[in-house]
This record gives C-alpha cells, structure tokens and sequence, in this order.
C-alpha cells in the first residue's frame, strides 16, 4: 500500500471515528457514579417485583391460613377482635381489603408514639396470628432502599441523579456501540466468544448493552415521575397543563367542607397528635397511611364528611358493602376516619391501570363523595400508571415480573462488566478515563442534548457542570489520544 493510500486510510478511519473519545469519557464518567447504583436498583428491584411470592414465604404464620368451609367472620367483628389484641392507645388507620381463602386478615394500627404496625388475623375463627412493624416488615425495607438508600432526602436525590445519569449513559452507550465501516448487523448483535481478554469483556459488555437498552430507558422514565423532587415538579407541570391529575386535585373544586372549632385545639401529647394527623385541613392521598397509591391522585385533597355531632358513623362492613356494589370486589385499602369529619378512603390500585379507583365516602351517610377513576386521568397520568405497573412488574402477571427481573439483573451485569473493563485498563495512581481527542469535533447534536438534559432535570444540570469542570481541572489538563 502506498504512503498517500495509507494516509486517506487512516483519515477515513480518523473521520469514522470522530468523537468516539468524547463519547466514551463521558460514558466513562456516567458509568463511574451510576455502577454502584445500578446494583442496588436491581437487586431491591428484582425483589420488591416479586414480593406477591416472597412475603408468604417470609411470614406464613401471619399471612397464610387453612381454607375452611364455615363462613368468615364480619370485618366489624374482625377488627373489634383485631383492637381488643392491640395496647392501649393504638388506633385502627388501615384495612386492607382481600377475599382470598387462604390469606389472613390484617389491619393496620397507629401506636401510641406514631410507629404503624400490622395486626393478622385468621377470618374463619377471629384468631389473633400476630403483629408486624409496617415500617422494618423486609419489603418495605427493601422499597426504601430503591427508593431512598434508607437515607431520607439525601438518598433519595441520590437515586434520581443516579436515574438521570443512567440516561446518559444509554446514549453513549448507543452512540460507541453503532456499527462503523463494514461492521454487520449480525457481528453488532451477536457476542463473539471467541474473543478472549479484555476483548471479549468489552464485546459482552457492548452487545448485552444494547439488548437491555429499551427496557433499561423504560425502568428509568418509568420511575422518575415517583422521585420526591423532579417527579413533583413533573406532576405539577403536567396538571398545569391538564395533562395530569383529575380536576379538583389541586383545589379546583371545593372537596372539604368547614370544620368543627375543636378541630383547632392543641393536642395535649404527641400520640394525640398522631391520631389526628390524618384528617388534618389540607391533607392529600400521598399523606394518609396507604402502602401506595396511584400517581394521578396522590396530591388529591382529601374531603370530608358533613358535620354530624349526633350521628353514628357506619361500620366498616357497611363500606365494604358500599364498594362492592360499586363494582370493586377485593384487593383495595380503606383509610379509617380519624376524627369526627373523616371519609372512609378507599383506594383501588390494581395491575391493570385501566381498573384503579379512588373513592371517598362519607363516614355517616355513605355518601360517596368523589369517585375518581382511570378516565378521569390526564394523558401523561394514564402513561405514568401504565409505566409504574410495567416497571413493578404487575401488568401481566409473572411474565412480566420475570422480564423485569431479566432487565434488572442485565443491567448488574453490565456494571460488572464495566468494571471489570476499567480494572484491566486503568494505569497506576490514576482514575483511568479513556484520553481526549486531539482535535475533538464540535458535536453539536451531543451538546445540545445535554444542555436539554440539564434543563429537563436541574439537578442532573448542576452535577454535569460539575463533572466538565472536574474533567478540565482535576483528571488532567489535556491527555492526547495518541497518534
């Protein structure tokens, strides 16, 4: 091959290539943070995805119990048997509603000094089974670790930075693994085993990226709008736009009515306080004891019943009635009233989006006083609750657990892979980002996407600012791609 022949080669190759650097230095970068992230998410994920099979195993003394022919008892007389095993000053909150003949009873418990624990009961016989904490249960311990790191606020920005950050590396990712030249289809899809060294990590890597791409971009959007900083500002922008919640959630129809002059007594102790704390002027749906909610309505306030000194409120069984010939059967929470101008608040969030259903009802006449379901919805809050069901593995049943089981634990995998990558790379005493280009091209298209991304997510703005200035100050002022 002549000189002038091998120097075109080179600057075609030269040209196929531009950018390749900057994208990988970035994808380094976002590798970097999110890796320890990523096993975390999937390893709580995977779990929570398959919480319907692992809590009875977890707990069969309280959960399960001998199907048997008699008849259940009432749910009144479940719940009087539920507070007689319970210690003084604990208040009834929740009560989870389920039909099935093998599953115990439970009711929810606010203590004495705030803490909510479980109470299982046998429905053929009214045996007290047991208690357990709401709070350190294992699935709720595993959830706040997805959600939080068990950290409170800080781990919970964490999280969403570390969603963010995701993002960019899905798209770099995309960007190093397109087929340059004559590479096939087939040799960009395909792992080559053949491959040995850090070769073959790198082809593995690469390929297994690209298959988890799609369902790796769905986990993130997915999850994001249930983040406690952007995903409340999505929400109140998608409401703004009418996109979101139904009408009235955000105070456009009077759904409370004036409360008693008691109600703005000072408490005497901080139990009092607690068992009032949740018919409280201005509450909404994500502040009552529920385990969750749908996205559309938790900032719905929540209403309440008319003023009735005299009246006796209806029992607990009367509501399940009242549901039940609205059309919902079973699997649902019922909030218990707290205080003289409570509602029973049913809340209804199965598997199927379509079928969720938030009810108020007043607790003395059975009025039911909003009825908000799947239609009233905006059309962002239909996507996001089709969303959530996906990305909890609930939409279609155990296939779907075990597809997001298979996504979760592909994308550990790439972070071991990853690191694996960078451990037979790096050089001594040194992070080991791959080197800058010697003249990198302008990238207009990449740029403009971060800057949008740091628009969209001002917190993962901020952090992208950092890192460019820690690339341009701390990891070396300019180390060339060798020529």
């Amino acid at each position: 091959m002549s000189t002038t022949t091998a120097q075109r080669a080179t600057s075609a190759t030269g040209a196929a290539n531009a950018g390749y650097r900057t994208l990988w230095r970035w994808h380094f970068y976002a590798g970097l943070f999110v890796m320890p992230f990523l096993v975390v998410l999937a390893i709580t994920g995977t779990l929570y995805c398959f919480q319907p099979q692992i809590e009875p195993l977890l707990y069969p003394h309280r959960l399960i119990v001998e199907p048997q022919a008699t008849p259940r008892l009432t749910e009144d007389a479940l719940l009087a048997k539920a507070r007689a095993a319970m210690p003084t000053g604990a208040r009834a909150v929740t009560a989870p509603i389920a039909s099935a003949p093998d599953r115990s009873t439970e009711f929810i418990f606010r203590l004495a000094d705030g803490e909510k624990q479980s109470v299982y009961l046998n429905p053929y016989t009214g045996e007290v089974l047991g208690t357990l904490s709401v709070e350190r249960r294992f699935m709720q311990v595993d959830r706040m670790l997805h959600r939080k790191l068990l950290l409170g606020k800080p781990g919970e920005l964490l999280m969403e930075l570390a969603a963010c950050w995701t993002l960019v590396m899905i798209g770099t990712g995309i960007a190093l693994w397109w087929p340059r030249g004559k590479t096939t289809a087939r040799a960009a899809l395909v792992p080559r085993f053949s491959l040995q060294g850090r070769a073959l990590w790198k082809n593995l890597h690469a390929v297994m990226g690209i298959w988890l791409a799609l369902g790796a971009l769905i986990f993130v959007l997915s999850g994001l709008p249930w983040t406690g900083s952007w995903g409340k500002q999505f929400k109140a922008l998608a409401t703004a736009a009418n996109l979101g919640a139904p009408p009235g959630s955000w105070g456009g129809l009077p759904l409370r009515s004036v409360l008693p002059g008691a109600r703005g007594e000072t408490q005497a102790a901080h139990g009092a306080d607690q068992a009032n704390m949740d018919s409280m002027p201005g509450m909404v749906m994500d502040d009552l004891p529920l385990p969750l909610t749908p996205w559309a309505v938790g900032n719905t306030p929540v209403p309440q019943s008319a003023d009735a000194h005299a009246a006796q409120a209806l029992p607990l069984g009367r509501i399940v009635a009242l549901v039940a010939s609205l059309g919902v059967q079973s699997g649902y929470d019922i909030v218990l009233p707290s205080s003289a101008t409570g509602v029973y608040t049913v809340s209804y969030f199965p598997a199927d989006p379509k079928d969720e259903r938030t009810l108020y009802i007043d607790q003395y006449s059975g009025t039911v006083l909003k009825d908000i379901r799947y239609g009233d919805y905006g059309a962002v809050s239909k996507a996001v609750s089709y969303g959530t069901s996906l990305h909890m593995g609930r939409y279609f049943g155990v296939a779907n657990q075990i597809l997001c089981a298979a996504i979760s634990l592909g994308l550990a995998a790439m972070a071991v892979t990853g690191c694996v990558m960078w451990w037979k790379r790096r050089p001594q005493r040194s992070l080991g980002a791959p080197s800058r280009e010697r003249a990198a091209p302008p990238m207009r298209g990449w740029k403009t996407s971060l800057v949008l991304l740091g628009i969209v997510f001002p917190l993962m703005g901020a952090t992208l600012l950092a890192v460019w200035l820690a690339d341009r100050t701390i990891f070396g002022r300019a180390t060339r791609q060798a020529a």
